[in-house]
């Protein structure tokens, strides 16, 4: 059976529609097709239209950001190599300012063990950010546990920090 004849039957009963019916089925099946076409393909593009400043900006924002760590990275890159005597000094100052009475350092040939007590947040990201800026020295190891005094969140136990190794005479 070819589709010319399926659609014979189809064909009769449209003759025999009066045109108001006609037109009426004909406005129908155009809203259908319009809102199958506005379901399928605008409206998805219009919500990613109204979505993409929002998302610009982020990016925007991640890049800034993004930029700002090349540029401490490449200063850091930049800034001449210390010795160990030199690195472990800086460490020392650095926790003795930062960190006062709440940490205690002991130092091996290439590490800096430092014992940390009810440390809190903002003050142990502001110390390694001055350990790694001033002795170069970063985390290698660390081993802590959060606790909370006084309503505020602190940290415990034991952080282990790089340092360049010594050099042999």
């Amino acid at each position: 059976m070819s589709m010319k004849e399926s659609l014979a039957p189809l064909k009769e009963r449209w003759d025999q529609l009066a045109d108001q019916e006609r037109q009426m089925l004909t406005l129908i099946a155009a809203l259908l097709v319009f809102a199958i076409v506005w379901l399928q393909l605008l409206a998805p593009a219009r919500a990613t239209l109204r979505t993409a400043d929002v998302q610009a900006n982020a990016l925007g924002t991640q890049m800034q950001q993004m930029q700002k760590l090349q540029s401490e990275a490449l200063t850091l890159q930049k800034q001449p190599a210390l010795n160990f005597d030199a690195a472990l000094k800086a460490l020392t100052a650095a926790t003795q300012q930062t960190l006062g009475a709440h940490a205690q350092m002991t130092n091996t040939t290439e590490h800096a063990s430092i014992t940390l007590r009810e440390v809190p947040a903002d003050v142990l990201a502001q110390w390694i950010v001055q350990a790694r800026i001033n002795a170069r020295s970063v985390p290698v190891e660390a081993q802590l546990s959060r606790s909370t005094t006084e309503g505020q969140a602190t940290w415990n136990g034991v952080v282990l920090m790089s340092l360049p190794g010594r050099q042999s005479p």
